[in-house]
């Protein structure tokens, strides 16, 4: 039996992950990453770079991508909350210009695989949030883009009523105020690599 359960989003390739979690009066124990139980639910990716982000709540860092040295990243929250949004945008791809979003949480524990190819962002629930995720690539600033939150094409539902937030609220570093829209993206050309 694998330590690992891996949830279909009906976005290719992007997946949740939930970890088998071990717990008693003392806390608990969980794996959050093996290379060999990874491989045996079908996920092959290598990773070069961990990072480790904490945001109060409203924060909204995304939706980033590199243009080359495109990342894939596994991502969790060990204090904290989330909603997490991946949206695809590789070309040739059947789901492109899918999106899917998931909320992750200390209390969940659940992971969020994006592959290379995807844009990738998240908005906190809680003060304090504390995110960390692996990357398959070195972070290129080069190459750094990304396509505005609130997109009218793509109209991701981020469910702000739920949880008690609202757009007024949202919290944006002032590059990712001027990220271009889906439809700039769409016709600019440009293939993930």
């Amino acid at each position: 039996m694998s330590k690992f359960k891996k949830i279909e989003t009906g976005v290719k390739d992007l997946v949740v992950i939930e970890p088998t979690v071990f717990g008693d009066n003392r806390g608990f124990f969980m794996e959050t990453y093996s290379k060999k139980d990874f491989e045996e639910i079908g996920l092959t990716m290598d990773f070069v770079q961990d990072n480790h982000s904490k945001s109060k709540k409203g924060v909204f860092r995304g939706l980033h991508f590199q243009a080359k040295m495109s990342q894939g990243k596994l991502v969790r929250v060990t204090a904290g909350a989330v909603l997490d949004v991946a949206v695809d945008l590789r070309r040739d791809s059947e789901t492109f210009g899918k999106w899917y979003v998931v909320k992750l949480s200390a209390e969940n524990k659940r992971q969020f695989y994006i592959p290379e190819g995807f844009a990738h962002g998240f908005i906190t629930l809680e003060d304090n949030t504390e995110f960390l995720y692996k990357c398959t690539n070195y972070y290129a600033p080069e190459y750094d883009s990304g396509i505005i939150w609130n997109d009218t094409d793509l109209n991701i539902d981020y469910e702000f009523e739920k949880y008690g937030l609202s757009t007024d609220e949202v919290l944006l570093s002032e590059k990712d105020q001027k990220l271009q829209t889906f439809k700039e993206f769409v016709e600019s050309g440009v293939v993930i690599k």
